[in-house]
């Protein structure tokens, strides 16, 4: 089985990833000045899936020596550690939370927003970086997400020419190699570093996209707990670097391990069409997941 052709708005967003990853290069050169130099201690933002995005870059900014780099959701924020910039994700630009914490911070400390509309209240409040070419019809991010944390890996320094070149070929295989995950009444991501982050959004893709019972952990911290509930039937999809002896531990539990040797961006693809095959055997529309709405805009005493 291979992906299905471009019938959707969430299977043409999700195609257009590799090209639109390639042409975030131009646009980290372009908001250079925008985004944190290195040595800058930043804070950034987001909730749900521009969250997981922000640990990702995070961990990577880290580990790349640029700088202290902490991820928060906007409600959770501790931003009196001395952060020289903060950074907010947010496709709509209309996210009550990061907003508020948009306002609170206004002429205070340093902020840029990365998001699609240039008439978003948002960009009343920090220094915009714009990315329309990447909004999305679906209330499912996959793109954006994609694209932004694809951004600031290039503003990193990272080359991401393969990366892109092995999600098209994840593009061109579809879910063919992906058996057990297509059957499987539970499936568990784990990640390590950077990629802790997108096995949280790999899990929160397939929840909303198909209803599935999905977890995410710390590859290390697997085996701590969370390991019981292994079983036939089951899948444990790993990002980065197998930990050692962890397909052996995983071998007892008669649960599937699922593990590619590519940048786990690219993989991350691959559970997006997970997400598209899962969701329509189960009648489900994956780019309308029910309870959700594009952008979650909360009335003032709500959110206080």
């Amino acid at each position: 089985m291979t992906s299905p052709a471009p019938s959707s708005p969430l299977q043409s967003e999700i195609a257009s990833q590799p090209q639109k990853w390639l042409q975030a290069r131009e646009t980290a050169e372009q908001h250079r000045d925008q985004l944190p130099a290195a040595g800058e201690r930043v804070a950034v933002v987001g909730c749900g899936t521009s969250l997981f995005m922000a640990r990702a870059y995070a961990a990577l900014r880290e580990s790349a020596g640029l700088g202290v780099t902490d991820a928060w959701s906007p409600t959770e924020a501790r931003l009196d550690r001395g952060y020289d910039r903060v950074v907010a994700i947010t496709r709509s630009g209309t996210t009550t939370e990061v907003l508020d914490l948009l306002a609170a911070t206004k002429d205070r400390l340093p902020a840029t927003v990365i998001t699609t509309s240039a008439t978003s209240p948002a960009v009343a409040l920090a220094a915009p970086v714009l990315t329309p070419d990447v909004d999305e019809q679906s209330v499912v991010q996959t793109r954006f997400a994609t694209t932004t944390l694809a951004m600031l890996r290039w503003h990193l320094g990272e080359d991401l020419t393969e990366v892109a070149a092995q999600a098209e070929a994840v593009l061109a295989t579809g879910v063919s190699e992906l058996t057990s995950a297509l059957a499987a009444e539970q499936i568990t991501f784990v990640g390590r570093g950077w990629t802790n982050g997108i096995a949280e959004e790999a899990a929160l893709k397939l929840r909303e996209a198909a209803q599935l019972w999905t977890e995410s952990y710390p590859m290390m911290e697997y085996r701590h707990g969370p390991i019981s509930i292994a079983a036939p039937g089951r899948v444990v999809w790993a990002f980065g670097d197998l930990v050692d002896n962890f397909s052996a531990d995983l071998d007892v539990t008669g649960a599937d391990l699922q593990w590619a040797p590519i940048d786990a961006m690219a993989d991350l693809v691959r559970v997006h069409l997970l997400c598209i095959a899962r969701a329509q055997s189960a009648g489900l529309d994956p780019a309308q997941p029910r309870n959700l709405s594009r952008s979650v805009v909360l009335d003032r005493q709500e959110a206080r």
